[in-house]
């Protein structure tokens, strides 16, 4: 079962606007490779990686985050070429979700303390704290986390709604 709880991000530093362009692009590249061979080999995955180290000044999990999320966009359309459903040559990316893995953010700080309410991301200009707005849906989901009855969230998703 999936669970996602959207918060608020309270002022988001300006490096985490700047890594939605490359990620995007990250993700619109593999989409394509996948949609064009079928699948993505694992040597391919590393050549993809390091060229993408090179091009790109993101943390290492950003990179194997959007490789991943392109990845799933490839089969996704595949699939739905497969069903009829889509007519178009390649799959078109038009908004991504910059997905942090668990240990590019600090979980261990969510744990330990009461009521978590900042996140430490790392990001390309090194780790940076962010202080996210909680509500309802999200504190019931933490008090069940606390209680044991649910598992934290392995990944973290970032999306931007309405230019916030």
């Amino acid at each position: 079962m999936r669970r996602a709880v959207a918060v608020e991000v309270e002022n988001p530093p300006p490096e985490l606007y700047a890594v939605e362009e490359p990620y995007r692009r990250i993700v619109e590249e593999v989409a394509a490779y996948v949609a064009e061979r079928r699948k993505l080999e694992k040597e391919k995955y590393g050549e993809l990686y390091r060229k993408f180290r090179r091009l790109y000044p993101l943390p290492a999990q950003l990179i194997q985050q959007a490789i991943n999320q392109g990845v799933e966009i490839g089969r996704s359309f595949l699939k739905l070429k497969k069903d009829g459903r889509v007519h178009k040559p390649r799959p078109e990316v038009r908004q991504v979700s910059i997905r942090f893995a668990k240990d590019s953010w600090s979980c261990k700080k969510a744990i330990s303390s009461v009521a978590p309410v900042r996140l430490g991301l790392s990001l390309p200009g090194g780790r940076r704290e962010i202080w996210i707005k909680p509500h309802r849906r999200f504190w019931l989901y933490w008090w069940k986390t606390l209680r044991g009855e649910t598992e934290l969230a392995s990944t973290l998703v970032l999306k931007r709604r309405r230019g916030r």
